[in-house]
């Protein structure tokens, strides 16, 4: 059995928390190949080495002194090396960074040298070889993941190498440069190591035992989901729930390889399991809820737009060559709403506004703005009747207006659009609803 294992930036925060690490690895012969985040936060006030590195570039490429910023990086590593007693130098790979700030190397090269150097750190202290990711992961010329030729060349390099440790988040271009995911990339890492090697497991450790079927700044203890489906999850992430990168899913997806959510300073604890099928029925009728703030609605009318040919392409269009993607597009007979992310929109309203007047000739069009996102998930939804009616039962009592509404013919998944001063009560009302009375 062959597991790959992600630890991300809380689980590496500290020589203890290495400690905790080297153990969870150890216990199984399985997990040989290992993917690290750059070290984390080690209390609450404290900075991740990822945004150090990002401040001491900045400075840098200013042609700022950035000598007591880089010092401090210095000693985040120094002071994991020295309390784990390692005979570790890394004063030529501190060198080479310093040299590259200075030529001012570019912002994806500040942040990933983080999880090099982590991974340089670890793998000494695991007694495992190190395997740069700027070899074996790659990009193209437009900087998106070159998959064809990180699937030739990753799998081979592997292959030869009984155990490794491959930093996170970044790959290589064409021309050399390094190129990062973006943040949250280690999973993606991960994600992609654990289909070159074939893995029967992709373990992702962080600070957290799994998923939850509702956010916990919203919901005190929300209830853990136990096994969730790669569909589930897609929606899920989409939507705010971050425990996992939500592009991470796909290379192990198309590999049929399950992914564990597992908890670093909990190893006993079972997480989140997720799959791409199971018959394993969920705890709930809903798999998970999550939202998100922050859109504005286009509502556009016009008398018997649903007999004019082409209406919704033109209509799209206009967002299309202002660069706007739309979330959801809901609509009637003579009515269509199309929903966008405010903060792309707000800039380029009047612009859009003007190209829907042209292209489509609406008898109105009226912009909602502050409007909050909800995605209601679960594979049991479509097998449980009155789901919906349930949903906008709990969300009257609570007093909220719905504003919106969604849902995919798939029936895995309920969109609900709520004014922003309406988001938590409408999340806490459905939680309960399904969960604490499951009526």
């Amino acid at each position: 059995m062959t597991k790959v294992v992600k630890f991300g930036g809380t689980s590496l925060a500290s020589a203890e928390q290495f400690k905790k690490v080297k153990e969870i690895i150890t216990a199984e012969s399985s997990r040989r190949f290992v993917v690290p985040s750059a070290p984390g936060k080690r209390f609450s006030n404290d900075t991740k080495v990822t945004d150090m590195l990002y401040g001491c570039y900045d400075l840098a490429a200013k042609g700022k002194d950035f000598s007591s910023e880089f010092d401090a990086i210095k000693e985040r590593y120094y002071g994991i090396i020295n309390d784990l007693g390692l005979d570790l130098s890394l004063e030529k790979e501190f060198e080479t960074i310093k040299a590259c700030f200075i030529g001012k190397a570019g912002r994806d090269y500040a942040a990933s040298r983080g999880e090099y150097l982590n991974g340089i750190v670890l793998a000494k202290y695991l007694g495992y070889n190190f395997v740069d990711a700027a070899d074996v992961i790659y990009f193209n010329d437009q900087g998106q993941f070159d998959s064809a030729r990180t699937n030739e060349v990753l799998p081979q390099r592997l292959a030869t190498l009984d155990n490794a440790v491959i930093p996170g988040f970044y790959g290589s271009m064409p021309n050399d440069t390094i190129k990062t995911f973006s943040r949250g990339g280690s999973d993606v890492t991960g994600s992609i190591v654990a289909a070159a090697v074939n893995a029967d497991l992709y373990e992702n450790w962080t600070d957290v035992s799994g998923f939850l079927v509702c956010d916990p700044r919203i919901i005190d203890n929300p209830q853990p989901i136990t096994t969730i489906t790669y569909k589930e999850l897609r929606e899920l992430s989409y939507m705010g729930a971050g425990v996992l990168h939500e592009d991470a899913i796909f290379p192990v997806r198309k590999a049929g390889i399950p992914i564990n959510i597992k908890n670093t300073n909990k190893p006993e604890d079972m997480g989140t399991m997720i799959v791409e099928s199971t018959s394993q029925k969920p705890a709930f009728t809903i798999t998970g809820i999550a939202g998100k703030k922050g859109f504005t609605v286009v509502n556009i009318e016009k008398d018997m737009m649903n007999a004019e040919l082409g209406f919704g392409r033109r209509v799209l269009e206009v967002f299309e060559k202002n660069g706007i993607c739309f979330e959801h597009m809901p609509s009637g007979i003579d009515t269509m709403s199309v929903v966008v992310h405010q903060a792309e929109f707000a800039p380029k309203e009047q612009e859009i506004m003007s190209g829907l007047h042209r292209n489509c000739h609406p008898d109105t069009i009226d912009i909602e703005t502050d409007l909050a996102l909800i995605a209601v998930v679960g594979r049991a939804m479509k097998s449980n009747r009155g789901t919906a009616g349930r949903i906008f039962s709990a969300l009257a009592h609570a007093h909220v207006n719905v504003k919106m509404i969604d849902q995919g013919s798939s029936e895995l998944n309920i969109i609900i659009g709520v004014n922003e001063a309406d988001f938590e009560s409408a999340m806490k009302a459905i939680y309960t609803i399904f969960v604490d009375t499951q009526l």
